[in-house]
């Protein structure tokens, strides 16, 4: 089998479609969480703590610091030795944000989940019971002698 024909059938098994769903799908899925967290759930979080929750401005000056600067762009400009917390802080409130509304969506799945598992189909009465019950109801049918 040639190396053309390998690589077809390995594309074409539903692993690799799979994967490929799956990635699309995950990608699609991380924009509605960021945006869930970006457009709704921090503008909340501002509004309940009276003031923007965007940290990425605060900074230390590390050093001296001769011009007095008070601007993160400003000491970035004049090349002082700067410890830029904000950004990381901001950075990491959003992400336990999103990993708090994933958890909320996985554990909101589950549940679903388990209720579909919980409301089992009946189960298929076996052939020699239907048999049975057929020959019963075939012989309640016949005339009494």
């Amino acid at each position: 089998m040639s190396i053309l024909k390998e690589f077809r059938e390995f594309a074409i098994k539903g692993n690799m479609m799979d994967l490929a769903v799956g990635v699309i799908i995950g990608g699609a899925f991380g924009k509605i969480i960021d945006s869930l967290v970006k457009d709704v759930i921090m503008p909340l979080i501002s509004w309940i703590l009276g003031g923007e929750v965007d940290f990425t401005n605060k900074f230390l000056i590390l050093g001296d610091n001769p011009n007095n600067v008070q601007t993160l762009a400003a000491a970035q400009e004049a090349g002082l030795n700067i410890f830029h917390y904000g950004n990381f802080l901001t950075i990491f409130i959003n992400f336990l944000l999103l990993a708090w509304v994933v958890f909320w969506l996985v554990k909101l799945m589950n549940k679903m989940r388990r209720k579909q598992e919980a409301e089992p189909e009946p189960a298929a009465t076996p052939e020699d019971i239907e048999l049975l019950r057929e020959i019963r109801d075939e012989l309640k049918k016949r005339p009494q002698a």
